[in-house]
């Protein structure tokens, strides 16, 4: 009783039935891994009604309207599952739990890329490329040195992605053939060893160009990737070593002898677990736009860059030094009940709660608490953990935070590792792009690796603005003045201000300059 028998299960009808009430036409669609194709109801054709206008294109068929791809799959993958209701996230079918139990930062970036857990041999190859191709070009350093020493670590990295891809010509379709990489999905041997060449590349240059981002800022020379070390330990040396005399006895070791600089082993294996963490996490924005800029064939780097530049943003990886900012700007436990009222009342933003895809909980930030409480056993907590715990208790307790499940996400304690750590808040968005590199290439080379091709993403938008109208000459139109609606008028100083004051005699509301 109760159980469907094996005659029920074959007859299940896998489509959905729609019925076009414009029309009174019945259609069935297909459903495939519990989805229905965009494309087929571009079938759905209806004669334009009295409320349609020419450019809704009625009759060419239904278009699907997904404002910010809430409920759109772009593609099929097998490389990260999420289940946001209950709290899942793998690669590759492995529990991210015991990854960051068990495996390493690089391990999993094999796993995430090929699609299995290596052999010690498989692992030892992959290990060796990756850091054997940590090493800049020596003209690298001119290239940092034209950037201003003030600017955002993000803005530096990104330059420098795309500044790799001027080097390599073999790894430009637009150079060498718009197959050079699709060429894989047949097993070519020869396209196979370029695409892993430019991984290689592109994860061992990573906390490279990290680091020399880091260090331009302290007017400090830059370091060749050490010899010997883990992946997170040489991104930490690469921060940290001061010259070639660098050594020092430590407490933790067991020679009495000084030896070279070598990071703190807890520092490392939490950088471990952090870039495990956010190693990929399926097609959030910035794999969405390395994979719609990868669609058009340029070369990796550009893809990565692009990648870079979406990660940036305070909504995405710039989330972690928001939550910084915002508990600084707290200042103490005794003002968080102010600031969740302002919250309530749209005029402050909660940074570090709620998830467009978890809606109970986020498994990373049960790992990266515990994480957390490693490196503060060594560091000391950070001055801001009363303030962070407090509005973590006070927003778990508030009947307005839980029904709309905002719960604390991993950007909520991330960054008080990173500044325990020592580092910069603005660096924080490149320690999530640096392990993330992984996840873009290992999308890239799925999706270039697509047995079907390589179709160049274009979604359609639904056209609102004015129908058809005619020029106008100047003496006949309508003044449409406001806010938003003409140039804003810029204040200048300096020099701009000088030729304006020159050009046009004073720089009175109403009048702009030209520069």
């Amino acid at each position: 009783m109760g159980h469907e028998t094996p005659t029920e299960k074959q007859a299940r009808d896998n489509s959905l039935v729609v019925i076009d009430n414009r029309t009174g036409k019945q259609y069935s669609v297909p459903i495939t891994h519990n989805s229905v194709p965009a494309t087929f109801f571009k079938s759905i054709r209806a004669p334009a009604g009295s409320d349609d206008r020419p450019e809704d294109e009625t009759e060419r068929g239904l278009r699907i309207s997904d404002r910010g791809f809430l409920n759109t799959a772009v593609i099929e993958g097998s490389i990260t599952y999420i289940d946001g209701e209950r709290g899942i996230l793998r690669y590759r079918g492995y529990p991210i739990e015991q990854l960051v139990e068990k495996s390493t930062f690089l391990e999993c970036a094999y796993l995430l890329i090929y699609g299995a857990l290596p052999y010690r041999s498989q692992l030892s190859h992959f290990e060796r490329e990756v850091l054997l191709h940590g090493i800049m070009h020596a003209d690298a350093t001119k290239f940092f040195g034209s950037l201003r020493y003030d600017a955002h670590p993000m803005a530096m990295l990104t330059s420098a992605f795309a500044y790799l891809g001027s080097y390599y010509g073999e790894a430009n379709p637009s150079l060498q053939g718009q197959t050079l990489y699709t060429k894989c999905a047949k097993g070519d041997p020869e396209a196979l060893r370029n695409m892993d060449k430019q991984i290689f590349r592109l994860i061992g240059k990573a906390p490279t160009i990290a680091a020399m981002a880091y260090r331009v800022r302290q007017g400090r020379q830059f370091i060749v990737p050490p010899t010997g070390m883990s992946y997170t330990e040489s991104f930490l040396y690469q921060l940290d070593h001061l010259s070639p005399t660098d050594s020092f006895s430590t407490s933790f070791s067991a020679s009495p002898s000084p030896s070279p600089y070598k990071p703190h082993p807890v520092l490392a294996r939490a950088l471990d677990v952090l870039f495990i963490l956010h190693a990929d996490h399926e097609m959030n924005a910035s794999n969405t736009t390395v994979l719609q800029t990868g669609s058009s064939l340029p070369d990796p780097y550009s893809a990565v860059a692009a990648g870079c530049a979406s990660l940036y943003g305070p909504l995405h990886g710039g989330a972690t030094e928001a939550v910084i900012r915002m508990l600084v700007a707290i200042r103490s436990p005794d003002n968080i009940p102010a600031f969740l009222a302002a919250v309530k009342r749209r005029e402050k933003v909660l940074s570090g709660f709620g998830h467009r895809v978890y809606k109970t909980s986020d498994p990373r930030s049960f790992i990266i608490r515990k994480i957390a409480d490693e490196v503060f056993a060594i560091t000391g907590r950070d001055p801001l953990f009363g303030t962070a715990m407090a509005l973590h208790d006070a927003a778990l307790k508030d009947d307005y935070f839980v029904s709309r499940k905002l719960a604390p996400n991993p950007d909520f304690w991330s960054g008080l590792i990173y500044r325990a750590m020592g580092l910069p808040i603005d660096f924080f968005p490149v320690l999530i792009a640096v392990p993330r590199v992984v996840g873009w290439v290992a999308h890239w080379r799925q999706m270039m690796q697509s047995p079907e091709g390589v179709k160049i993403w274009r979604p359609r938008q639904i056209y609102v603005g004015p129908s058809e109208r005619s020029y106008v000459a100047f003496d006949e139109r309508e003044t449409v003045q406001g806010p938003g609606k003409e140039p804003s008028i810029v204040i200048h100083s300096g020099m701009a201000k000088r030729r304006g004051l020159a050009e046009t005699g004073s720089l009175t509301a109403g009048v702009k300059s030209k520069l």
